[in-house]
């Protein structure tokens, strides 16, 4: 006999706040408060390898997600994201390295950076720091804005390309 009513949901998802939760989730964090933000469309090695670092930075990691409607306006492709921000959600919430994740549907995370107010700025590589969004504002602060460099060389973009290039007739 099985009692479905015993199991809890995943614990994970008090990982992921609202607009509405967002200032009591942010005030439960321990300081000093690193934000990161991305698609995280398919999480991969690339993605978890640079959270991971991200969160070495601070005793607190928060990553602003992109809502969909903001990944389709990046001009990734019509059919990116090819999962939903919930999944997406609930992926980044799962990882050991992520405290908290929050979505985001501007153009850029600079209103959820505002809100957020973390102590360090981090984002990949491919980012020169001078260009990181929110950055000026995290430095007016005392902060430090943080360009990782890529430890491991994957995108989401090049392995979309591959599992199509392999799933199209020759």
């Amino acid at each position: 006999m099985s009692d479905r009513a015993a199991i809890p949901p995943p614990s994970f998802l008090s990982k992921i706040a609202t607009a509405a939760n967002l200032p009591a989730c942010l005030a439960a964090l321990p300081r000093p408060l690193v934000f990161t933000n991305g698609c995280f469309d398919i999480l991969h090695r690339g993605h978890v390898t640079y959270l991971d670092q991200a969160r070495g930075l601070g005793a607190a990691l928060v990553v602003g997600v992109n809502t969909d409607a903001s990944v389709r306006r990046q001009g990734k492709g019509e059919d990116r994201p090819l999962n939903v921000l919930e999944d997406r959600l609930a992926v980044l919430a799962a990882l050991a390295a992520v405290d908290l994740v929050v979505p985001f549907d501007q153009d850029t995370p600079l209103e959820i950076i505002r809100a957020c107010r973390p102590e360090v700025l981090v984002k990949g590589g491919d980012w020169p720091v001078e260009r990181i969004v929110g950055g000026p504002e995290v430095l007016a602060r005392g902060g430090r804005v943080v360009s990782i460099p890529f430890q491991v060389d994957r995108s989401t973009t090049s392995l979309v390309s591959r599992i199509r290039q392999k799933s199209t007739p020759a």
